[in-house]
């Protein structure tokens, strides 16, 4: 896939993407125009602007408009991330927007259950596994590699900081 420029579908409407600081940057006013139909996606963008205060300053994730290749060529226009996204769709009155905001709403509820019970963060990672069919004995050594990995790692970041002599043995 062209890292550089990527055209994201929803319901026959192209979203235009680029990837910049390592991450999907997409096209607001695609985003717009696909969940208002609005005959003019950058005013309703601007009208958005100036009723909504974190909009002003594009929510603080607004880049300089980035380069994107269109059909007249590349041009530069205002992207935002995938959260800044989340938080545009957030904002918009709009039916189309009412799925998004569901399953926003589903996600954070879960996120909010995984933070009282981390048990059920564990579950939902072995999930997708689960469903690619990987086995029960295949997802437990993944994880228990995942959590040495991590422990391995914590170890040589103290040791570089606690210095040659304060080494402790991890073997």
């Amino acid at each position: 896939m062209d890292k550089d420029n990527a055209l994201v579908v929803f319901e026959n409407k192209d979203i235009r993407r680029v990837w910049f600081n390592d991450e999907w940057w997409f096209s607001a006013m695609d985003i717009v125009g696909a969940l208002t139909n609005s005959t003019n996606p950058t005013r309703y963008l601007k009208d958005m602007r100036r009723r909504d205060e974190s909009f002003k300053d594009g929510g603080g994730k607004l880049p300089p408009p980035l380069e994107i290749i269109t059909k007249g060529g590349k041009q530069r226009i205002n992207c935002v991330s995938t959260k800044g996204a989340f938080r545009l769709i957030q904002s918009i009155p709009s039916t189309k927007a009412e799925p998004f905001k569901q399953w926003l709403a589903k996600v954070g509820y879960e996120r909010v259950q995984e933070i009282e019970n981390p048990e059920l963060a564990q579950k939902r990672m072995k999930e997708p596994y689960l469903q690619k069919g990987y086995s029960n004995e295949w997802i437990e050594k993944r994880v228990r590699g995942i959590a040495i990995r991590d422990e391995l790692t914590d170890v040589l970041k103290n040791q570089r900081f606690l210095g040659p002599q304060k080494c402790v043995s991890i073997f």
